[in-house]
């Protein structure tokens, strides 16, 4: 801006506003005039990218499809897997015989929540990891979706009749869409919960994110939500689905069934005739070693550390009438969970209980051993004292409750690898293996920037 130009702005300046402009130093502020709209411009553009890239984040990852409870395929429901010729298929396993069985490395993992299903997830990376096997994985995001069923265009990078080795993030089932991305005799499987207790882990970790449950008011949100939980549950709300037969509805069905219902019954059966084995989290042990008998896998391949785990609460947990409102508000999944948990314990009569427990105490030995190798300090400890952001597990939204490890500095070269692999959390195995979470990450971008 010239002098004249300068000049000719204050003379057409009405008087009042031209005092103002003068700082205390006698220099008039209109010199600076011409900087300010860069300065704005430049913040609106931050604020404006800011903006655009929330409000992309709340269409792609926050805000819940139209019709979650809604089944649907894809357009290539009639394109099956189908493998490339000589391509070599996973032998039938022989339940452990003498004679010694191919280990299965075509495998669906149905990733049921808050049921130690991330521990089960990093066996599985490790194992696909090491023999080099294909994964179907989400596109840009953790998981399939969720709550949406599940599709076969929702993996990254589909084409027409692809086959994968490993299906294993969270989705909502939807057995035909599934079984087309695998070849035939993959091996199916899943973990459930005492339904009290998961509905207790459920409550804690998402309740933040299921709106009905702001008009909680006491310390203990949980214990008021079971005095009358009509008060605060809708299901057609936003994410109702986590506080209420939470398996039953990850599993593919309606969440909202009358108990009494015949079609309940059906479902379960229909869920025993698709999975080979349904794990049991509270007896995880005695879960690998069938695992681990049905796919002929060595113990390495099942070793694990407890990943995803979350702090204690300072609420108590459910006590005796608690626990009973909780077990009472999910009959669909106490239904399911004691059919499971009896034909569960039937396996471990055919498998010998005497032998499940050598090779309970084997693993649990080696585990030991693995965790005197591997992390520092030998335990699990909260976010704020873990060191290595590669280390840092997903938290929910408000608290830091998850819980973590650090890798131990000097690690020999044998169990280097494996430390870091066991330890890793879902999220960043993910991008590892290669995964597109752009979603995911601008999602954890914007939590961080808003200190969410």
């Amino acid at each position: 801006m010239t002098r004249e130009d300068t000049a000719g702005w204050s003379r057409s300046t009405p008087k009042v506003t031209r005092l103002e402009t003068w700082s205390h130093q006698g220099f008039p502020e209109m010199t600076l005039l011409p900087k300010k709209p860069c300065k704005s411009k430049a913040k609106g553009l931050l604020l404006g990218a800011l903006f655009t890239s929330f409000l992309l984040l709340l269409y792609s990852y926050v805000v819940p499809p139209l019709y979650p409870n809604m089944a649907f395929t894809t357009s290539e429901a009639a394109a099956p897997c189908s493998p490339v010729p000589n391509e070599p298929v996973a032998a039938t396993p022989a339940n452990g015989s003498a004679g010694g069985c191919q280990p299965r490395r075509d495998i669906v993992f149905m990733k049921t929540h808050k049921t130690a299903s991330s521990t089960l997830l990093n066996i599985l990376f490790r194992f696909g990891q090491k023999h080099e096997l294909k994964f179907a994985f989400p596109n840009g995001r953790n998981d399939f979706h969720y709550p949406s069923y599940f599709a076969r265009s929702l993996v990254q990078d589909y084409r027409p009749g692809a086959c994968f080795n490993i299906i294993c993030n969270h989705m909502r089932f939807h057995y035909e869409e599934v079984r087309g991305l695998v070849r035939p005799g993959a091996t199916f499987i899943t973990v459930i919960r005492d339904p009290a207790r998961l509905f207790e882990s459920s409550f804690h970790y998402f309740g933040s994110v299921v709106p009905l449950t702001w008009k909680l008011s006491s310390r203990d949100k949980l214990a008021e939500f079971l005095q009358d939980p009509d008060r605060y549950y809708d299901p057609s709300s936003y994410n109702a689905h986590y506080l209420r037969n939470l398996l039953f509805f990850d599993l593919g069905y309606d969440s909202s069934l009358d108990p009494a219902s015949p079609r309940v019954q059906e479902h379960i059966l229909e869920v025993e005739r698709r999975f080979h084995l349904v794990l049991l989290q509270e007896y995880f042990d005695e879960s690998l070693v069938l695992l681990r008998e049905l796919l002929c896998w060595d113990l390495e391949d099942v070793l694990y550390f407890k990943l995803n785990a979350r702090r204690d609460s300072p609420v108590p947990r459910l006590s005796g009438e608690l626990y009973r409102r909780a077990t009472a508000w999910n009959l669909l999944d106490v239904r399911l969970y004691r059919h499971f948990n009896a034909s569960f314990w039937r396996k471990v009569e055919a498998f010998g209980r005497e032998r499940m427990a050598r090779e309970v105490a084997e693993l649990r030995q080696a585990n030991e051993h693995m965790r005197r190798i591997c992390i520092d300090g030998g335990q699990a400890v909260g976010a704020e004292a873990i060191q290595d952001s590669a280390m840092q597990p997903w938290q929910p939204l408000g608290i830091k409750s998850i819980l973590g490890y650090n890798l131990k500095k000097s690690i020999g070269p044998q169990h280097e690898q494996l430390c870091r692999r066991m330890l890793t959390p879902e999220i960043q195995y993910l991008s590892d293996l290669g995964a597109n979470l752009w979603v995911t990450k601008l999602w954890k971008f914007l939590r961080d920037f808003l200190r969410w």
